[in-house]
C-alpha cells in the first residue's frame, strides 16, 4: 500500500483590510499613544476654557484678544499651536516609530512569514500611522470648539481685515481651516515614513518629521523669497490666515495644498521603494551615515528644490512678498471694518465704509529706507471721513510686519481713537478693537504697477 503525500496548497495573500486592523491594534496599544490621543481629545478644551476665564488673554497670539468675544477663537489658538508644536510631535511618535519599532523588537521575520508581502505590510503601517494621525487632529479641533463654546459661547469674531463674522460663517471657515492642515500634516507624515525606514532604529528617524517641521517654521520667519515660502508644506499650518479675510485670500492656500500633497506622494514613493529593496535576511542592517545622506536627507532637498521651482514658474509674486501698497491696503481695510465696530460699541451713528472712505500711508524705517520687506520699524497714518464733519480724522499705527505677511498695528494715537480704553459688548467690556489689531498680507498676490 502506497502512501499520497498532500501537496500544500497555494498560499493565500492576507487581506489588506486584516492587516490594516492588526497595525492599528499595535498602535491602540501602546501607552504613548494612548496618551496622546487622550491628550488631544481633551487638553484643548481645558486649555480653552481655563484661558477663556482669566483677565490676560495671549494677546501675542493669532485671535488670542478675541478669546473673551467669541468662542471660535479658541479654536483658532489652538491651531495655531497645533500647526507650530503638537502635530509635528505627534507624527515622530507615530508614523516616524512606524518601522523603527519592528527593528527594536526585532520582529520583521515573524511579520513577514505571517503576511508574505512587503507592499501590504507598508501600505498597513501607512495608513494606520495616517489614521491615528487624523483622528488626533480631529480630537483637537472638536476638543477646541466645545471648550470655546462652553466657556465663551457661538457670538461673532472678528476676522484678519477687521470684518466682524457671523457665527455661522465663522464656524464654516474654522472648519475649513481645520481641514487644510490636514495636508502639510500628511506631508509630515511622509517625512516620517522615509525616516523610520531608511534610518531603522536610530533615534534620528524617529526625529526627522519634528526637525524638518522646525526648519519650516525657522524658514517662514526668515525674509525668504515668496517662491521658497510656498514650496514648504510648513506653510500650510500658516495659509489658512487668508480664510479670515473677506474676500478670502485661497491662491496661498490652494498652492500650499498642492505642494504639501505632492511631498507626501513623492516621499511616500520613496519610502517605499527603499523599504522593498531592504534585505530583511541580514538582521543587522540598520540606517547609516551614507545612507541616510543619501536616501534619507537628498529626496528631501529634492522635494523643496523641485516644488520650489515649479512655485516660482507658476506664482506672480517675486520677493518678499510684501510691499507698501500691500500694507497700506491691510491696515485701511481691517481700521475701517474696526471703526464701524467701535461705533456700534460706542453707541454712535452707523457709518459704513464707503462713508469712511478710509485710506493709509506707510512708512518704513522712518522714510530712510524702501518700504517694503518684514520688519517691526513700519509706521502708518491713517485717515478717514465722517458724514457731515469736514475735518478728516488720523490716526498713527506702529507696525510689526512678519516674514510671513502677518502684521500687528499698535495704535499710538490720537487716545480717543485707538489708544487703551474699554468699551461695552454684547458679552461685557472689552479693550477698545482699534487699540490693537492684527491683519494679513497675502504674499503670493501682485501688486499692480502705476
Amino acid at each position: 500500500m502506497t502512501a499520497t503525500t498532500a501537496r500544500p496548497g497555494p498560499v493565500t495573500a492576507v487581506p489588506l483590510r486584516r492587516i490594516y486592523r492588526f497595525e492599528l491594534t499595535k498602535l491602540a496599544a501602546q501607552w504613548r499613544v494612548r496618551l496622546l490621543l487622550l491628550a488631544g481629545w481633551v487638553g484643548p478644551a481645558a486649555f480653552v476654557v481655563g484661558v477663556s476665564q482669566q483677565s490676560s488673554l495671549p494677546a501675542d497670539t493669532l485671535f488670542g484678544r478675541w478669546m473673551h468675544a467669541s468662542g471660535w477663537a479658541g479654536s483658532l489658538v489652538v491651531l495655531g499651536f497645533a500647526g507650530t508644536w503638537a502635530l509635528p510631535l505627534a507624527v515622530s511618535l507615530v508614523a516616524g516609530d512606524s518601522f523603527a519599532a519592528e527593528d527594536r523588537l526585532g520582529t520583521w521575520r515573524h511579520l513577514l512569514v505571517a503576511v508574505r508581502s512587503t507592499r501590504r505590510i507598508f501600505a498597513a503601517k501607512a495608513l494606520a500611522s495616517a489614521t491615528v494621525i487624523l483622528l488626533l487632529v480631529l480630537g483637537l479641533a472638536c476638543s477646541s470648539v466645545v471648550g470655546g463654546l462652553l466657556a465663551v459661547g457661538s457670538h461673532p469674531l472678528a476676522g484678519l481685515d477687521g470684518h466682524v463674522l457671523a457665527p455661522a460663517d465663522a464656524a464654516t471657515r474654522l472648519v475649513l481651516a481645520w481641514g487644510s492642515i490636514v495636508a502639510p500634516t500628511l506631508a509630515l507624515a511622509a517625512v516620517g515614513l522615509l525616516g523610520s525606514v531608511t534610518l531603522s532604529s536610530s533615534p534620528v528617524g524617529l526625529l526627522l518629521p519634528a526637525v524638518v517641521a522646525l526648519a519650516m517654521q525657522l524658514a517662514q520667519l526668515l525674509p525668504l523669497p515668496v517662491p521658497v515660502r510656498l514650496a514648504l508644506p510648513g506653510y500650510g499650518f500658516i495659509a489658512w490666515h487668508g480664510l479670515f479675510t473677506d474676500p478670502a485670500q485661497l491662491a496661498p492656500l490652494a498652492t500650499s495644498a498642492v505642494v504639501s500633497l505632492a511631498w507626501a506622494a513623492i516621499l511616500g514613493t520613496a519610502a517605499y521603494v527603499i523599504f522593498r529593496a531592504r534585505d530583511f535576511t541580514n538582521i543587522h542592517e540598520r540606517g547609516s551615515g551614507r545612507r541616510a545622506l543619501t536616501v534619507g536627507v537628498l529626496p528631501l532637498l529634492v522635494v523643496s528644490a523641485s516644488t520650489a521651482a515649479v512655485v516660482a514658474w507658476t506664482a506672480g509674486a517675486s520677493g518678499s512678498g510684501i510691499d507698501k501698497a500691500k500694507v497700506e491696503r491691510s491696515v485701511a481695510t481691517s481700521f475701517g471694518h474696526l471703526y464701524r465696530l467701535q461705533t456700534e460699541q460706542l453707541g454712535r451713528p452707523p457709518v459704513t465704509e464707503a462713508q469712511l472712505q478710509t485710506s493709509a500711508t506707510c512708512t518704513k524705517g522712518g522714510g530712510l529706507e524702501p518700504a517694503q520687506g518684514p520688519g517691526n520699524d513700519w509706521r502708518c497714518i491713517v485717515s478717514w471721513h465722517l458724514p457731515g464733519v469736514d475735518a478728516v480724522g488720523t490716526a498713527v499705527y506702529q507696525l510689526d510686519v512678519s516674514a510671513d505677511g502677518q502684521l500687528v498695528a499698535d495704535g499710538d494715537g490720537p487716545k480717543e481713537v485707538n489708544g487703551y480704553f474699554q468699551v461695552r459688548s454684547p458679552n461685557g467690556t472689552e479693550p477698545n478693537p482699534l487699540w490693537q489689531f492684527d491683519a494679513v498680507v497675502d504674499l503670493s498676490s501682485t501688486t499692480p504697477k502705476g
